[in-house]
């Protein structure tokens, strides 16, 4: 690969000024395992593009390798898709001109391209073995040449093809590259050419009449009208093949005759600077949405991994991002996935949420430990309603309300002091607080915060002389479970009187002798 100085393709025009309702764009997974933050983010970029323009989304499935891909996964892109908040105007579940949107259900298509590719001359039958092009391509590596395939099968004669037929060698078909460099303008990178040398001819549909994806890719593109392919760095080096092919395919009469404008997203790096695979535990996108990310927290840092709104602006919503998002703003260089950066954003959008909003999102954590039933009560309702101020301002995840106010919720049977917590703190000096703070809770006629602090702040800090900090941290450990909590007063409050003595009681009988 080598910068070109004035080269392009041929190409549907992007407009330069404003909006431009013929943006076709795609998204193409494939349902192999859990989606990752790296899909996640060219899905958002293709998304925000789309939508910016006012054009078109098509989310198509790349389901062809039947060993790999599975329904579950097929269902786990759908749900994660629309939980992300994606729509999309042809596909899965929403149909479209170009139907079937699963490469699996157009088998047909592609054989019948692959037929009209050979009978023109673009592709021919390849009876090579695996062993014959290791060979070869361990001779060119020692003489110093290109190791890719070396053209073996592109001439032979109809006698030679019989002949290797008549042993019953197996076939692959291979496109035929043409002997020109290949050039285009990225709208990521600029513009890029490869030497012919560079890129050799290439399989197309495997022995046994499988399509590669080599083949299913493009002619999916031209026959949808895909304006522009937005995709990551990794798939550089297979475009000049697919340059090539599109010529092929408008010379044959599929599609429309025109080439898209490609676009490489920068890589996303993870530990170690190295490129964040699928494999890495940190790429799962379920990951973060079982952890409690809002979607809308998560989008907002994946956008910033290549592309920003403004120097000065981390926070921002998706509205504000399709306004603003243009392919040619994204930066080609490198992006660090950076979780501590993730968790703050997040966190800013927890904060943004409205109050009947962030209890509607704590729900299913709460739901997920058994905490709530599946049809929460009203009563149960309003307490969460109650707790939610208290904790929103200290949550990063939503997960988090768990073991923040977990203690409401929990049967008064199955509460329990963190080990750790309680080995810390709930020692023998803790006895005469906890023993205090019995007597002051028991005799006070108004169970709210104000006269609560002020009946404890009485007890403890001016009748036993104790500093606020060690006379309240037994109390938060034996009322709430944990040294960090919401307020402590208000726990008290929402728990009520009665809970309240009981833990502090119970937590007197695990108290150590003095």
């Amino acid at each position: 690969m080598k910068e070109a100085a004035s080269v392009s393709t041929a190409a549907i025009g992007d407009s330069a000024t404003g909006k431009n309702p013929a943006v076709r764009v795609r998204f193409c997974p494939s349902p192999t395992g859990n989606p990752h933050v790296g899909l996640v983010r060219t899905a958002l970029f293709n998304w925000a593009y789309a939508r910016h323009n006012g054009g078109t989304l098509v989310f198509r499935i790349e389901d062809t390798d039947a060993a790999r891909d599975s329904e579950e996964s097929y269902r786990q892109l759908l749900d994660a898709m629309r939980w992300l908040g994606f729509d999309w105007n042809e596909g899965p579940e929403v149909g479209g001109p170009h139907a079937p949107y699963r490469q699996s259900q157009r088998m047909d298509v592609y054989a019948d391209v692959a037929k009209r590719l050979r009978e023109a001359g673009h592709a021919y039958p390849c009876y090579c073995t695996t062993e014959e092009l290791d060979a070869r391509r361990e001779a060119a590596r020692a003489a110093g040449r290109p190791s890719g395939y070396d053209g073996h099968c592109r001439d032979l004669t109809a006698g030679q093809r019989a002949a290797y037929e008549a042993e019953g060698r197996p076939s692959i078909l291979r496109f035929r590259m043409p002997d020109t460099t290949l050039a285009f303008d990225d709208l990521v990178r600029g513009p890029i050419s490869f030497d012919p040398k560079d890129v050799p001819d290439y399989g197309i549909v495997r022995a046994n009449g499988a399509p590669l994806y080599t083949l299913v890719n493009p002619v999916d593109d031209a026959l949808m009208e895909i304006t522009h392919v937005l995709r990551g760095e990794d798939l550089l080096s297979s475009t000049p093949r697919q340059i090539a092919l599109y010529a092929a395919l408008a010379e044959i009469g599929v599609g429309n005759g025109t080439t898209p404008r490609f676009g490489h997203l920068p890589y996303v790096m993870g530990e170690g600077n190295k490129k964040l695979s699928k494999r890495d535990p940190q790429s799962s996108l379920n990951l973060y949405r079982e952890r409690g990310f809002l979607p809308e927290g998560l989008l907002n840092y994946l956008a910033l991994l290549g592309w920003s709104l403004a120097e000065d602006r981390d926070i921002f919503d998706v509205d504000e991002m399709v306004a603003a998002f243009d392919i040619d703003d994204v930066n080609g260089n490198p992006a660090r996935f950076d979780l501590k950066k993730a968790e703050h954003i997040n966190a800013e959008h927890l904060r943004r949420l409205a109050p009947e909003e962030f209890v509607k999102r704590l729900v299913p954590y709460l739901q997920a430990p058994g905490l709530l039933p599946a049809e929460p009560t009203a009563e149960q309702l309003d307490l969460l309603a109650k707790v939610a101020p208290l904790t929103q301002e200290r949550m990063v995840v939503l997960s988090e309300i768990v073991t923040m106010a977990g203690f409401l919720f929990v049967d008064p049977a199955d509460f329990a002091v963190d080990p750790e917590d309680a080995a810390k703190v709930l020692t023998a000096d803790a006895r005469p607080v906890l023993e205090a703070s019995v007597e002051a809770l028991t005799a006070l006629p108004d169970f709210t915060p104000d006269p609560i602090q002020a009946a404890l702040r009485e007890a403890l800090v001016d009748g036993l002389g104790i500093k606020p900090k060690f006379a309240f941290t037994p109390l938060r450990v034996a009322v709430t479970g944990r040294r960090v909590s919401p307020p402590l007063f208000e726990s008290m409050e929402l728990l009520g009187r009665e809970e309240t003595l009981r833990r502090l009681r119970a937590a007197l009988e695990l108290l150590p002798a003095s």
